[in-house]
């Protein structure tokens, strides 16, 4: 037979719900004037920062005026004509209008609309930019547990592929309940993050709503449960004997379970191993 003690520490009460990162801010990026897509460095999936170049786009006129002298030189026939083609060609491509196209802000390339050497019309878009700091999680939080989750409470994110949580705070509950399975979208903000997840990566949200401060938590080994009444008893050992009493368990937490009655002291002895068939009242003998 084996005994354990009754600790006393903090659990959290939580409400879980699965759930995936998402961009509330998607920036498009759009062609400046009519012309051609000369270059494009960005693809989907592709981090990028505020100003750094993702492609080329050079204007449909000085594209047009670039081919003309292009043409004159490849049909001159004399060397007078090839010397006029020679020279329009010159001044074509010192008047060449092409601009670079940077991205407007920190983030991840969402999607592209346009592909290098597509021809685009002014405002057409090019790619659609994630703002990176408009990265949230949505989680799927149960209807039912909804009157309990409030703005400012502390979340764990656990995201596939991580050894240890992102931490957030809920922002609020969001418009859109999901009638398949009752689930409502909470939305979870994300602090500043040198490594920005992937957009809709799925994972799960732990929304800590309470705290039971001074908790007596047993190990689980402690409690004895029987199917039939669905009643939970334990053993404690008091003044030599043990004595076993109807327990009412709380919140489970890495230790183990919490009781809430009867009351229990720090401290206190508990039989976890070896109760089964132990009577009540028998004489308990406890060695170091």
């Amino acid at each position: 037979m084996r005994v354990a003690k009754v600790v006393r520490t903090t659990l959290d009460e939580v409400v879980s719900g699965p759930g995936r990162t998402a961009a509330l801010a998607q920036q498009k990026v759009r062609a400046p004037f009519p012309g051609t897509l000369t270059e494009l460095t960005a693809a989907d999936g592709d981090r990028v920062t505020q100003g750094m170049a993702i492609g080329t786009i050079v204007s449909r006129d000085s594209e047009a005026a670039l081919a003309g002298a292009r043409e004159m030189v490849r049909e001159a026939k004399t060397p007078a004509e090839k010397q006029d083609g020679e020279r329009a060609l010159a001044l074509a491509e010192r008047a060449l209008v092409q601009m670079r196209i940077a991205a407007p802000s920190d983030g991840i390339v969402f999607s592209h609309a346009a592909v290098k050497g597509d021809r685009l019309s002014e405002d057409q878009e090019i790619l659609t930019i994630a703002d990176a700091t408009s990265i949230v999680f949505l989680a799927d939080v149960a209807q039912s547990d909804l009157d309990r989750v409030r703005p400012g409470q502390s979340v764990e994110i656990w995201l596939p592929g991580r050894s240890a949580p992102l931490l957030g705070r809920v922002h609020d509950v969001l418009p859109g309940a999901n009638a398949a399975d009752f689930t409502v979208p909470v939305r979870v903000d994300l602090p500043a993050l040198r490594a920005v997840p992937p957009l809709g990566l799925f994972g799960m949200a732990r929304i800590t709503i309470a705290q039971h401060r001074g908790a007596m938590v047993l190990p689980d080994a402690a409690l004895i449960h029987d199917d039939v009444t669905g009643s939970t008893r334990i053993a404690l050992v008091q003044d030599g004997r043990a004595r076993w009493v109807d327990a009412t368990v709380g919140l489970h937490g890495p230790q183990g379970t919490e009781i809430t009655a009867p009351p229990l002291s720090e401290g206190q002895t508990v039989v976890v191993s070896g109760q089964v068939g132990l009577p009540d009242g028998a004489a308990v003998t406890v060695r170091p």
